[in-house]
């Protein structure tokens, strides 16, 4: 089919596989657009991003600025939570065109009586859109452009700014282009500025041997809260299955008054929409979701979809799992891991589609008891087109829902994951620790298309990852690791009390806790303060205080001649918040480095005075040069700097 249209759109970014997944943002963040716009010839051409929330009906629109070589570019602001379109539109613009043209004559002394006459026909139709002012300008210069008296007052009118103006705020887009369509996601801000706390509710009794109840959990908010952390994530609270199992330490034969994994849901009590008869019920669990707003807090629930051999679901629908031979169902596996306490769902089942709605259920049943947020589990065992539509349909009706993916595996998978909807997804952090691995993989987050799509969240540890460079390790590194992720990332998590009480015996030669919580009651000191416990609430008080730590992708790596230290500069989309953060990789001896400041980004010229406060200790310091002597202690592995300008 024949095209007249002249004006070529090329190369938009950002998009994800040519528009097939969405891009992602937080309610009144900027999105920045670029694009190759192009035409046969020399013409002048224009364009503009064009873009509209799900429920308006009409786009709105901004112009794009020419950078040079075609490369144009724009930015808006998405202001509402749901989905955003948007497309770039570009057109020859022949008023603008006309005027180029005519002052180039202008200007080399050539007389343009019939190029002033052009410029009155393409001002005629304008005069119906514009305002009472600008129709007056309009009027006196098709008048002027039309009388030979008055020419030098018409090519004084055709060189003018104002009918620049007039021209860009009207334009008339003859044989405009678009571009396809793309689209955005936009969450509340938690989506992007999370801190999360784990801990078993069974664990939390103030009796040692005791199993923990919801009304526990409550005792132990205010010391969450006092902490600084906004998530308290729990492992899953449902029935555990009695058949298989575990025992103490992940023993395939459990003994009398063993708890069993978590992990394994379901037994006579119930399934996914039930909570344990030790915890609670369902009464206690809605009460302790209002208990922790009250706090600030949001509980985030574990959404695990596997089943134990008595859950319900094998009676009720055993189409649901793929039965052997001989009877009997091939339990989970994630070698070298084996979980025979869990039956894998049979995720190409006949049945699929009430699989699936009943999946969707079990979210809807605990969105409408308060939950928000959901740490789904091993979600990269279950089909991609399921999370793309179950995480789809929540969203219709439940916005504000988020989903962390719990998936440490290979990462195209975890992209996958990411792009088909997850809000959040766990990271490699866990086994970053040295400088070139660490921004190494920060600049793979935060500079390649992964910034649009993928939001880490950093764990320095987790109940099945006792990292080695955590067992045995002093307190120092304690404090740097949680340093990092909560400078790196705007989303982190620990697993505790285990991380700031340092409990990390683990089994030999492997990242494994050694009798694991997962499969035992573990009875702890909630009141036991400690250096650890003082500077996360204080780390985590300073994130809540500035903005530039609130997000991840704003990052600029700062050299320092030292490979135990490690510097970086972060701040907010206005730059109304800005940091510098160093931190030492070494705890166990004093570092020291010259530290060169990113002036081009914080915009200073050389020798003008940046004053430094540490957020931490309180102290300011004033640097004149470039490069600026630090040094760091075990003691204190780390500064927190605010920039005053």
């Amino acid at each position: 089919m024949q095209n007249q249209k002249r004006v070529v759109i090329d190369h938009i970014s950002p998009q994800l596989n040519g528009g097939e997944f969405f891009i992602k943002r937080i309610v009144n963040e900027i999105v920045t657009v670029k694009a190759h716009v192009l035409v046969d010839g020399h013409d002048v051409i224009a364009a503009s991003i064009r873009y509209k929330h799900e429920k308006a009906k009409t786009w709105k629109e901004v112009r794009m600025q020419d950078l040079g070589n075609d490369e144009w570019q724009a930015s808006f602001v998405v202001e509402k939570q749901g989905f955003y379109t948007y497309k770039i539109q570009g057109w020859v613009d022949y008023a603008l065109n006309w005027q180029h043209g005519a002052v180039r004559k202008i200007d080399d002394n050539q007389h343009i009586t019939s190029e002033l006459l052009e410029g009155a026909e393409l001002l005629k139709p304008l005069l119906k859109k514009t305002t009472k002012t600008e129709k007056d300008f309009i009027g006196d210069c098709i008048d002027a452009f039309q009388d030979a008296e008055r020419y030098n007052e018409a090519i004084a009118a055709a060189k003018s700014t104002k009918l620049h103006d007039i021209f860009v705020k009207y334009p008339e887009k003859h044989l405009a282009n678009e571009s396809h369509e793309l689209q955005i996601y936009v969450d509340r801000k938690k989506a992007q500025f999370s801190t999360w706390y784990e801990f078993f509710p069974r664990s939390a009794s103030e009796t040692a041997g005791k199993h923990g109840t919801f009304k526990d959990c409550e005792r132990l908010l205010p010391r969450v809260a006092n902490m600084g952390f906004d998530t308290l994530y729990f492992p899953p609270i449902h029935p555990i299955g009695e058949v298989n199992r575990k025992g103490k330490n992940n023993t395939t034969e459990a003994k009398k008054g063993d708890v069993g994994s978590a992990w394994g849901i379901g037994s006579q009590y119930g399934g996914h929409k039930d909570t344990h008869p030790a915890l609670g019920t369902i009464n206690d669990f809605k009460r302790l979701v209002k208990k922790a707003k009250e706090h600030n807090i949001e509980i985030a629930m574990d959404y695990a979809l596997q089943a134990a051999p008595d859950h319900p679901w094998v009676t009720s629908h055993p189409d649901w799992f793929k039965w052997r031979p001989d009877g009997t169902v091939q339990y989970a596996e994630n070698p070298p891991k084996k979980y025979q306490d869990i039956l894998p769902i049979y995720w190409e089942s006949e049945d699929y589609k009430n699989l699936w709605n009943e999946c969707l259920s079990i979210l809807l049943h605990w969105i409408d008891c308060g939950i928000e947020v959901f740490r789904v589990d091993n979600p990269h065992t279950k089909p991609y087109y399921f999370w793309n539509w179950i995480i789809a349909e929540v969203k219709k009706k439940h916005p504000n829902v988020i989903f962390l993916a719990e998936a440490f595996t290979k990462p195209k998978v975890m992209q996958q994951l990411a792009k088909q909807g997850y809000t959040q997804s766990y990271t490699y952090f866990t086994w970053r620790d040295n400088k070139h691995e660490l921004i190494e993989y920060m600049n793979e987050l935060t500079q390649t298309d992964q910034k649009e799509y993928m939001r880490p969240n950093f764990w320095p540890n987790t109940p099945d990852i006792n990292p080695f460079h955590l067992q045995g390790a002093n307190e120092a590194k304690y404090i740097q690791r949680y340093a990092l992720a909560a400078t790196l990332s705007s989303n982190i998590g620990i697993y505790g009390p285990v991380f700031e009480q340092m409990i990390d015996d683990a089994i030999p030669g492997k990242e494994e806790y050694y009798m694991s919580e997962k499969f035992q009651l573990c009875h702890y000191d909630w009141e036991k303060q400690n250096k650890l416990t003082t500077l996360i609430s204080r780390i985590n008080a300073i994130r809540h205080e500035h903005e530039a730590l609130q997000q991840t992708n704003n990052i600029k790596f700062c050299h320092i001649e030292n490979d135990n230290l490690l510097g970086f500069y972060k701040w907010n989309q206005d730059r109304t918040s800005e940091v510098l953060v160093i931190i030492s990789l070494d705890q166990y001896y004093s570092q020291q480095g010259n530290f060169q400041l990113p002036l081009q980004e914080l915009g200073i010229q050389h020798g003008h005075k940046v004053e430094v406060h540490d957020l931490v200790t309180g102290n300011s310091y004033n640097w004149y040069s470039e490069w600026n002597f630090v040094e760091l202690h075990p003691a204190l592995p780390f500064h927190i700097f605010k920039v005053n300008k």
